[in-house]
């Protein structure tokens, strides 16, 4: 098997800077993990508070600790630093090679969407933004990796792009219609629901938007790790 990672991020309508952070880890044990953060400080947006979560986070993981366990420290930390002044968005989605497992970490409202056999669940359980207090603790689903499962998280500028209503089914329909019609890439995936989002909001987007896909393909053409980043600058 061969996992295909898609990320896609664009900034709010008129914002020179994304207040969601996207960021990735090899794990010290084997795998990979990906956080999706935005934060915010005193009820306003603030880059630095989603980076410095993202930061925390990965560095538990780097020190070998569990992902409950890092997202806890993670957030009792940003506690204490900031005294309840802070609000995180977190999603944090493992892919454990050693275990071979997914793990979906949410403290964050918006769902993450699972892909098994062309159907699709909506991860929705309640859960608890970090920073607010101590002992936050993450809502985790952790499954068997298998060939064609994908995994797909959004910040809340997709999930509520065209309506300030949760739509989750309408999402569940849109993801459920593409893995029926075709068998598309994680790029393909992750490009079709942003350019969905972005259409949602008459082509300015309401609040920063990010996607991470995550595929599994049954064919693994070599050992191999491979990157690829594209950032548009502005000239």
């Amino acid at each position: 098997m061969e996992i295909k990672i898609a990320v896609v991020k664009i900034d709010k309508h008129q914002s020179d800077k994304s207040g969601d952070t996207v960021e990735t880890i090899e794990r010290p044990n084997g795998g990979f993990s990906i956080v999706l953060a935005d934060g915010q400080i005193d009820g306003m947006d603030d880059k630095s508070i989603s980076t410095k979560v993202s930061h925390r986070v990965l560095y538990h993981i780097s020190e070998g600790k569990r992902d409950s366990t890092a997202i806890r420290q993670a957030s009792n930390s940003i506690f204490e630093e900031h005294q309840g002044r802070v609000k995180a968005n977190l999603t944090l989605l493992t892919v454990d090679s050693q275990s071979n497992t997914m793990i979906i970490s949410r403290n964050n409202p918006v769902p993450v969407f699972l892909v098994t056999d062309e159907k699709v669940d909506c991860l929705s359980t309640d859960s608890e933004p970090i920073g607010t207090k101590m002992e936050i603790r993450p809502s985790i689903v952790e499954l068997p990796i298998k060939p064609g499962m994908a995994v797909i998280a959004f910040s809340d500028g997709v999930y509520q792009a065209g309506s300030e209503d949760i739509q989750s089914g309408d999402i569940c329909i849109t993801i459920e219609a593409l893995f029926e019609e075709q068998e598309p890439t994680a790029r393909e995936v992750a490009d079709f629901l942003l350019s969905r989002a972005i259409r949602l909001d008459q082509g300015r987007p309401e609040d920063d938007m990010s996607i991470i896909v995550l595929l599994v393909s049954p064919e693994s053409k070599d050992k191999i790790r491979r990157m690829n980043i594209s950032i548009s600058l502005d000239e």
